[in-house]
């Protein structure tokens, strides 16, 4: 009896201890989702008690805790989302781990941002709102305030709904809708406006095309080739020469302008300069890495890898020297106002925002982003290195077009464009080939038209979503701020 007393005993302690086991894989998997937001919130917190510090003695100290922790809640939302369309394509295309995207964004992100990162904006986002026109700094420090926190809610939003959009038009948006709520629709400046409108068609057309013309290219002279590793020796050189060299001229242009400043003449000479210079060096890397190369599309793949990555790269200097500063100026705008009562002139951006900035875009990165990261790089359509090749080059030209127009653009639109345009490009080349083979071979099976729409490379629910995303962000986020900043008048005044 005891012995079965103590069986029954043992059954009994090995349910319980079942139970506890399966409570706390359910627990464990329950509590993975609130990591992210976890960590975020200390982030966020951080941000607060070091600003704090820093203005422990102001008058103001409580609005600049607030702003800052506003302002790293945006950073951790430009990192979920914008920095997707820098890596995205290396990522999707197999050149680059998801770890190791990471990694590189993470870094090259903060470096751009601290090193190079943009040491003054204009008063408010561009000039979008004449500042005069808000009467007084109080006025301005909570429009600032509106629009900081709609911006981020409105791409937290996106970010979890899985659409890429434009920061920098978020922030533009909520500067708009506060400065509307604050001083009406005569504060607008409706002519820039009417061009960052205008960079809605621009940005993602011109990134398609110059996309598509390139992955014409590689086609047309190589992968369509008898003999493609021949034809790839004497075509990758030169085109990783025109990417350095359109990086070279971007990073003189965008890159580095607080260090130096390089008009547009000077930086398309020093592009000059680094495509000959890498195009040369390029030659005999590309003869020794095509050695032994079987003659399949395949084999090109090995060719494009390393030039993706460095792309990659690139793109997060550029991003982190260029967009950050746009993204952290109303953070920038509120203290200097906090501190100065000044709000009509140009803002300075103190190095401790562009640290918060730096660092939230890291966290972001790291905790939310690989789900826009795996959108812009498999989801729109299949990427490989060729095609990410053509997104990441046209990405670069599209901006050094863009600047010599005098075009406000955006890098978001401009990346997704690309994706697009290859995409696209694949369908239509597809369609052309079949037409051709039909004429040969008047035997070919004809797919119906509903097979022929199953089969389209491009997901045109993933395309639908984003540029619904792209058309409503400027007047999503001007009514979330508009709205915001009533609230807050209402509670201040």
């Amino acid at each position: 009896m005891t012995q079965q007393g103590d069986a029954r005993h043992l059954e009994t302690l090995d349910r319980d201890l079942e139970r506890y086991s399966n409570l706390d894989r359910l627990s464990s998997y329950t509590s993975r989702p609130l990591v992210g937001p976890g960590i975020s919130l200390v982030f966020v917190l951080l941000a607060g008690i070091s600003a704090m510090l820093f203005f422990g003695q102001e008058s103001n100290t409580v609005i600049v805790v607030i702003a800052a922790c506003l302002g790293a809640y945006m950073a951790l939302n430009i990192g979920a989302n914008d920095v997707a369309n820098n890596v995205g394509p290396a990522v999707g295309a197999g050149a680059l781990s998801m770890g190791g995207a990471i990694a590189i964004a993470v870094v090259f992100e903060g470096a751009g941002a601290l090193i190079a990162g943009g040491d003054v904006v204009s008063t408010i986002a561009k000039g979008i709102i004449a500042p005069e026109s808000m009467g007084t700094a109080s006025v301005f420090i909570w429009a600032m305030m509106a629009a900081l926190l709609s911006a981020a809610l409105w791409v937290n939003l996106a970010t979890w709904v899985g659409a890429p959009v434009s920061t920098t038009h978020s922030v533009v948006g909520g500067v708009m809708g506060a400065g509307i709520a604050a001083a009406g629709f005569a504060a607008v400046n409706w002519p820039t406006m009417g061009k960052i409108a205008a960079s809605w068609v621009i940005s993602p057309v011109l990134g398609g095309v110059i996309a598509a013309f390139f992955l014409w290219v590689i086609k047309s002279r190589i992968i369509y080739r008898e003999d493609k590793i021949a034809a790839a020796r004497t075509w990758v050189p030169l085109l990783v020469g025109i990417m350095a060299g359109a990086f070279g001229s971007y990073l003189a242009l965008k890159g580095l302008k607080k260090i130096i400043k390089i008009d547009m003449s000077s930086a398309l000479i020093i592009g000059l300069a680094v495509g000959i210079l890498v195009w040369l060096v390029m030659i005999p890397v590309i003869r020794k890495q095509a050695e032994g190369l079987e003659n399949r599309n395949k084999s090109l793949k090995v060719l494009f890898g390393i030039p993706l990555v460095v792309s990659a790269a690139l793109l997060c200097f550029a991003h982190g020297a260029n967009d950050v500063a746009n993204a952290v100026g109303p953070l920038a705008a509120i203290v200097q106002a906090s501190q100065s009562g000044d709000f009509t002139q140009t803002v300075s951006i103190p190095f401790w925002v562009m640290v918060i900035g730096a660092l939230g875009i890291s966290f972001g990165l790291f905790l939310f982003g690989p789900k826009l990261i795996r959108m812009v790089g498999g989801q729109i359509t299949k990427l490989n290195p060729m095609r990410a090749y053509c997104v990441a080059l046209s990405a670069a030209i599209t901006v050094i077009l863009a600047s010599w127009l005098g075009l406000p653009v955006s890098s978001t639109h401009i990346a997704v464009g690309g994706v697009f345009g290859v995409g696209f490009f694949r369908e239509w080349d597809a369609e052309r080939r079949m037409r051709k083979a039909r004429l040969r071979l008047p035997d070919t099976t004809v797919h119906a038209p509903e097979e022929r729409r199953r089969r389209k490379l491009v997901r045109r629910s993933h395309v639908m979503t984003i540029l619904a995303a792209w058309v409503i962000t400027v007047p999503a986020a001007a009514v979330l701020s508009a709205l915001i900043f009533l609230g807050i008048n209402q509670v201040m005044g």
